[in-house]
């Protein structure tokens, strides 16, 4: 066993700044979405319009076949891992900034659920039949219902950290994270307003234009907290087994 001022440079830990994590968690997600709905546009599987004012098609039709499917898979999945180490690092720093409060400890759990629900729904994406459209849809509200959960519970965790002293931030990024989880209730009220007002017409057009914005939501909210950790300097230690 060595000890660290007798390593080799090699040996000695790296440390690595933690926004860039959260914001390819925030950008991934975009990309995929964004590339297999211009693929899909010019395979003719979906019409040419704006989906997040016209509701033509949603992400999962989009993403559905050939080759838009394997590069939103291929986009997605990673996605995933990224957003549940994120939820684990912001739970890591705000328990230590706060203590370990009970919103805070359901913080990480809640986020890891939720990258394992969208893993779920990326992975039973395409497929056919009422098993995996079951799957498929009860991988979406988790994962759009959990992240939900997890952008409210950091956003007010981070802003009684601000109120704290203990960081200084502009109060736009906490309250950001929680207008932003407001938002996506907003969207959900819709949704349920609609399916019980109008045909199935107007209720799969207004579930596509939400889908859109939901997703879009989502990847304000890791922005936020990708800018918020830029503006803190955060940094991960990454170190070396001691043999």
């Amino acid at each position: 066993m060595r000890s660290a001022p007798d390593m080799p440079e090699a040996d000695r830990a790296t440390s690595l700044p933690l926004w860039p994590l959260a914001l390819l968690a925030a950008l991934l997600p975009a990309a995929a979405a964004l590339l297999a709905l211009w693929l899909a546009v010019r395979a003719g599987w979906a019409p040419a319009c704006n989906p997040f004012i016209d509701g033509c098609v949603s992400i999962s039709r989009a993403a559905r076949h050939d080759l838009p499917n394997h590069l939103f898979r291929a986009l997605m999945l990673p996605a995933a891992t990224l957003q549940g180490l994120v939820w684990l690092l912001a739970a890591r720093w705000l328990r230590a900034g706060l203590g370990s409060t009970a919103p805070l400890r359901a913080l990480a759990p809640l986020g890891l659920t939720a990258a394992v629900a969208l893993v779920l729904y990326v992975s039973f994406l395409g497929t056919e039949g009422p098993v995996y459209r079951g799957l498929r849809q009860y991988g979406t509200v988790v994962y759009f219902g959990f992240t939900c959960l997890c952008l409210l519970l950091a956003g007010d965790a981070m802003m009684r950290l601000a109120a704290s002293r203990r960081v200084t931030l502009p109060r736009a990024l906490p309250a950001a994270l929680t207008v932003l989880a407001a938002l996506l209730v907003a969207l959900g009220l819709v949704n349920a307003l609609v399916a019980a007002l109008f045909d199935a017409k107007v209720k799969a057009r207004i579930e596509n234009v939400t889908e859109w914005w939901g997703a879009l939501v989502f990847v304000l909210g890791f922005a936020a907290l990708a800018l918020a950790w830029r503006r803190l300097g955060l940094r991960v230690t990454i170190a070396p087994p001691l043999l």
